[in-house]
């Protein structure tokens, strides 16, 4: 079973570019806040955006594979494109309009009208345009040194 995964190039080099993004974004938030969250190391938002990493990666691995002339190639770019402005987006307003309602929660609790909230809105759910750049670089780097990985290993 672990076979066909393996020999997967496309595949292997997403989940990598993500779980690296990952984990620079965990150690960039201890490195800046001081503290380590192992949340970081699988949420969304912060720097770089894993999101664009995995993408980008996907885009060139989809390049190098089946050429840039392929629709395979031509939907990993479409669908690059979209979490990249989604990313920046509809979540990265999300994100602020959550900080906002935390704020007003931590002002005056007790004005909601009886409702309860047990824990603060997920503030750290989009990205800024200089996360989803640093991503996109990572995933294409990640796409290119998978590539040359792979063509050392047949």
């Amino acid at each position: 079973m672990a076979h066909w995964f393996l020999r997967n190039q496309i595949l292997i080099t997403v989940i990598t570019a993500w779980a690296l993004a990952q984990i620079i974004k965990a150690f960039l938030y201890l490195r800046i806040e001081g503290e380590f969250r192992a949340e970081r190391l699988i949420g969304s938002g912060g720097m770089p955006s894993s999101h664009s990493s995995t993408v980008c990666s996907l885009a060139v691995s989809a390049a190098f594979i089946y050429g840039i002339h392929s629709f395979e190639f031509a939907i990993s770019v479409v669908l690059a494109i979209i979490v990249m402005h989604d990313a920046m987006g509809v979540r990265l307003e999300t994100g602020k309009q959550a900080k906002i309602i935390n704020a007003m929660l931590m002002e005056n609790p007790f004005s909601w009208k009886g409702e309860v909230f047990e824990q603060n809105l997920k503030e750290l759910v989009g990205h800024t345009p200089l996360q989803v750049v640093c991503g996109a670089i990572l995933g294409v780097v990640i796409g290119l040194v998978m590539h040359w990985i792979a063509i050392g290993l047949y």
